[in-house]
C-alpha cells in the first residue's frame, strides 16, 4: 500500500478541512523524509499542515484525515 503526503489546510469548522494531495510514495521512509523536508521549509505564518497517511487509495487516505478524532486521554503525568 502507498504513503500519501497531504497538505492540510483548515476551514471554517473543525469539520471542514481542504486536503491537497501532493506526493506518493512505495516506502515510508522515503515518505517520512520528504515529510520532514516540507515542514522544515514551512514559514511560522503558514496556515497548513502536512501529513503522511498509509492507506489502500486516496479515497481512503482523504476519509482517514477527514474523520473527526475523539481527544486522547491525558494521563495524570503526562499534564
Amino acid at each position: 500500500m502507498p504513503y500519501y503526503i497531504y497538505k492540510i489546510t483548515p476551514g471554517p469548522t473543525d469539520l471542514l478541512k481542504t486536503l491537497e494531495k501532493l506526493e506518493q510514495y512505495e516506502s515510508f521512509k522515503e515518505a517520512r523524509n520528504r515529510a520532514r523536508s516540507m515542514r522544515s521549509k514551512m514559514a511560522k505564518d503558514d496556515n497548513y499542515i502536512v501529513k503522511v497517511m498509509f492507506a489502500d487509495s486516496e479515497l481512503e487516505a482523504e476519509e482517514k484525515l477527514m474523520e473527526k478524532r475523539e481527544a486522547p486521554i491525558l494521563r495524570e503525568w503526562e499534564k
